[in-house]
């Protein structure tokens, strides 16, 4: 006899830790029983359904049949023919219009059928009622208990996929859990999730039981289980992360409007107010920096530039530039725009090897191109990297003078000892 308080909390016990329905747990246990009856009282192809009710412990059988009709069937002279073609090909199950074999196991015909059920009509399935067994052989216990690992397999890498195909798009907090080649796995509870090379921060170094946030980048489903795709360089951490910290964002607020990011370096984010007398930059800084800092210390000591947002070209452009002051901008064709610095300006609006003129630029989707106050016509059209050669050149002359006037400073000192 069943103990049901017993068998019920296990039921119960299996859908909590491999996280499936009790439902389906139940579902897998009556599909073992049907295998199990099968092997030992069924005939070969077949169908046998069960039904177990978890408060009695009763179980109940039935043969399923398919309706048919004659139209359905393969008549001797074709299957004599395909047989000839392919006497291998299995003709009894056939694919979606197709024909089969008929099968007195698998099939009934229309007629036979409505003296059973009246209403049945043709490609339905008819259920037949079977004696009920008790007892089982060992080897109908060993298919029935194989039948119940592979579905609750199934039923888990099922929950798995459709729990994290959810959380495209979001933030979750992963342990490193072992480093293979270029990639890291992380424990994200229920599997591993992959962070590719292409999707860690450069210079960032992972060691295991560190605990990281990251942004799931997409799941795929293959036959080995659902694949989580992890990323530490998607631009959307930055937003993501700054949701977490600034309230104002989840009450619509505050609003980012654009991010534009090197990953490892430096970020540059365009945030605007939805409400008036809410200051965007100071709500993302936070009280003493605090809010910025928390993004900044996840991100591993990554620059993040806030600015403010506007519908106004020339006032965003400018404000994409900062920490550089900017004179005036000027708006040419084909998304192009000329932004005028003082010449003191210069190097911080291009930033070290063109970075912060690239990032605005990505920033706003704009063409920028820097030029110094009262030369606005010395470099040619396009270019920031015009400009940013400008500069590395500057430099390079510097460097030369400097590098001269050591070597004069040498000499002397020779010589005079």
């Amino acid at each position: 006899m069943m103990d049901i308080k017993n068998f019920t909390s296990a039921i119960a016990q299996i859908a909590e830790e491999k996280g499936i329905k009790p439902e389906k747990v139940l579902e897998t246990i009556e599909m073992a029983i049907a295998a199990a009856y099968k092997k030992d009282y069924g005939k070969k192809g077949q169908i046998i359904k069960a039904k177990l009710n978890p408060e009695t412990g009763g179980v109940n059988f039935w043969q399923v049949k398919k309706v048919v009709e004659e139209s359905m069937l393969y008549t001797e002279e074709e299957l004599e023919e395909l047989n000839d073609q392919n006497p291998a090909a299995d003709m009894e199950e056939g694919e979606d219009g197709k024909k089969v074999r008929f099968n007195p196991e698998k099939h009934i015909m229309v007629a036979d059928a409505k003296k059973i059920n009246s209403k049945i009509k043709v490609g339905e399935d008819l259920e037949l009622p079977l004696e009920t067994k008790a007892d089982y052989g060992r080897i109908a216990a060993q298919t029935a208990k194989q039948v119940i690992l592979q579905r609750i397999r199934e039923a888990e890498k099922e929950s798995v996929f459709s729990e994290f195909k959810s959380k495209e798009g979001e933030l979750i907090s992963g342990i490193v859990q072992r480093i293979e080649g270029r990639n890291v796995f992380m424990d994200i509870g229920k599997t591993l999730g992959m962070l590719p090379k292409e999707e860690q921060v450069p210079g960032e170094f992972y060691r295991p039981g560190q605990r990281l946030k990251v942004f799931v980048l997409k799941v795929e489903e293959t036959p080995r289980g659902a694949v989580i795709f992890l990323s530490r360089a998607y631009p959307k951490i930055i937003s993501k992360l700054f949701e977490l910290e600034v309230p104002e964002i989840l009450a619509d607020q505050v609003q980012i409007k654009s991010i534009a990011r090197e990953a490892g370096s430096r970020s540059k984010i365009a945030v605007a107010s939805t409400q008036e007398g809410i200051d965007p930059i100071g709500a993302m800084v936070g009280q003493r920096g605090t809010r910025v800092m928390a993004v900044i210390n996840e991100l591993g000591g990554e620059k993040i530039d806030i600015i403010e947002y506007s519908d106004e070209s020339e006032r965003y452009l400018a404000n994409a530039l900062s920490p550089a002051k900017v004179v005036g901008v000027k708006i040419m064709p084909k998304n192009k725009a000329i932004v005028i610095v003082p010449e003191d300006q210069l190097s911080l609006a291009i930033g070290k090897d063109g970075q912060n003129v690239r990032l605005a630029a990505k920033l706003t989707g704009w063409k920028i191109d820097v030029k110094a106050e009262g030369h606005e016509d010395d470099v040619a059209e396009g270019t920031e990297e015009a400009a940013v050669e400008e500069v590395k050149e500057e430099s390079a002359d510097k460097e030369k003078e400097e590098e001269t006037k050591e070597k004069k400073s040498k000499k002397k000192k020779e010589t005079e000892d």
